[in-house]
């Protein structure tokens, strides 16, 4: 058993014995350290897992708190009763059963490889249909290009670690971005940079002093749907960071994780307009299938090819061979086609139902940022006013909210705001965390009125 999975067995069992109970504060980080003796990462990894699976939350600098009672699998209403938080795919929403038809073809299909080891560049016949199907997306990539991996975070992992041609070892990432990656090359003891990315976008002045002068070996992105901000680059910028990443011999890795949600025809991803094959680009199955199926794929520059495969042979052999035969049987079959327009109908009238409420109130210190559709909106709060108390007010209500800090670099300035997640919530649960949330901020915009004390964003 792995470290982090002996920390949840422990949790789990002091919920059992009535040691935790709802709305109790576990170990922290530290004492858990001592106990298990080992690193932060591992209990980070450990409580995560916890918070992914609806049994705790985290409030920021204050610790994690226990969400589900002891011995049951439902989650305490008080706690959850609207989950602004998860960033999985709506479980009502996921083709289980066409899937399952596939995962039983697939077994047949593959039932020879299925007990032998397969190459690491991946599933031969995915490989061809990924190859046809991201030309949909304007990714013209050759067959020996692509590569499929055990979820971009296997990917996000092994390009963390791996020497590039330019020489260089530091990162950069927007700030803030995908907390998985920062966790990802920090837990590696990699050197990693911050810029600001505002929902205004970036400062291409900054980046270009700090391509030019940081020794950047890449520059981590997400044009798309950003997670927490849910803003997207025009095609104008993306022109641009191609640009300057040919300039200084700059790698970009394009995390385009929610790519099947676009609505735009003409919103190209950055790989597009790389024309010195310096993009990486990440296309995730996990947000918009099943996020078990743990499915990537990876389109590589010629030259990174080799040195990825080598060390993705000594990460994991080779990805599932099971699932990768399931994709390609979906994928051939139309079924995803179908699938997907469905799912972005979803999340377009979602996201577009929480806009419209947005307009309805307005307050004068917090603002809404909501884009057309995709997982995430942000809400803008003013340094004035103190989120961790906000976040446990909402908890009281039952309103689930993340705060934007995790998403920095620990030593990056944050800007104070919440990500709201609409993946998991219907419209009547959208209205009704809406106007709680609104209601709480109301509560500091009538203390201020009797202070005399107004701000504004």
């Amino acid at each position: 058993m792995a470290k982090y999975q002996e920390i949840n067995a422990f949790i789990h069992k002091e919920i059992e014995k009535g040691k935790l109970k709802p709305g109790n504060k576990l170990p922290s980080i530290r004492d858990v350290c001592k106990m298990f003796q080992c690193s932060k990462g591992t209990v980070i990894r450990a409580y995560h897992e916890m918070e992914r699976n609806h049994l705790v939350y985290s409030i920021p600098q204050s610790g994690y708190y226990l969400l589900e009672s002891k011995g049951k699998e439902e989650v305490s209403q008080r706690y959850h009763e609207i989950d602004f938080i998860s960033a999985s795919p709506d479980t009502r929403a996921l083709p289980y059963r066409e899937f399952q038809h596939c995962l039983n073809q697939a077994i047949d299909l593959h039932k020879e490889t299925l007990f032998s080891y397969n190459h690491p560049q991946g599933l031969s016949p995915l490989v061809e249909i990924l190859k046809k199907h991201l030309q949909e997306e304007q990714i013209f990539a050759e067959y020996e290009n692509i590569f499929i991996t055990s979820g971009a975070q296997q990917a996000i992992n092994i390009l963390g670690r791996m020497p590039f041609p330019n020489g260089k070892r530091n990162i950069l990432v927007e700030q803030p971005t995908y907390q998985g990656a920062l966790e990802s090359f920090l837990q590696h003891g990699l050197t990693v940079m911050g810029i600001h990315r505002t929902v205004k976008g970036l400062d291409f002045d900054e980046l270009e002093r700090i391509f030019q002068n940081g020794q950047v070996k890449f520059f981590y992105t997400i044009p798309r749907f950003h997670n927490p901000l849910g803003i997207s680059y025009s095609n104008g910028e993306k022109k641009q960071l191609a640009k300057l990443a040919a300039k200084y011999d700059v790698y970009i890795i394009e995390d385009d994780y929610l790519s099947d949600l676009e609505l735009d025809g003409k919103a190209d991803p950055i790989y597009a307009f790389d024309v010195t094959s310096r993009v990486i680009y990440l296309k995730s199955f996990s947000k918009v299938l099943l996020p078990g199926l743990r499915l990537s794929a990876v389109v590589l520059p010629k030259q990174l090819t080799k040195v990825f495969e080598e060390y993705k042979k000594w990460t994991d052999l080779n990805t599932s061979i099971l699932s990768q035969g399931a994709l390609e049987i979906y994928l051939k079959s139309g079924m995803f086609y179908s699938h997907r327009r469905k799912i972005k109908q979803i999340y377009h009238d979602r996201m577009e139902y929480l806009r419209g409420l947005t307009q309805e109130w307005n307050i004068p210190y917090i603002r809404w940022h909501v884009p057309n559709t995709g997982f995430f909106a942000y809400l803008e709060v003013h340094k004035q006013i103190n989120t961790e108390t906000v976040l446990q007010q909402l908890a009281a209500k039952g309103i689930c909210l993340s705060d934007v800090k995790k998403h920095y670099l620990p030593s990056f300035a944050h800007d104070p705001g919440l990500r709201v997640s609409i993946s998991r919530v219907e419209k009547d649960q959208i209205k009704n965390g809406y106007f709680e949330i609104m209601e709480t901020f109301k509560g500091y915009s009538d203390r201020m009125k009797n202070r005399d004390e107004t701000f504004h964003l």
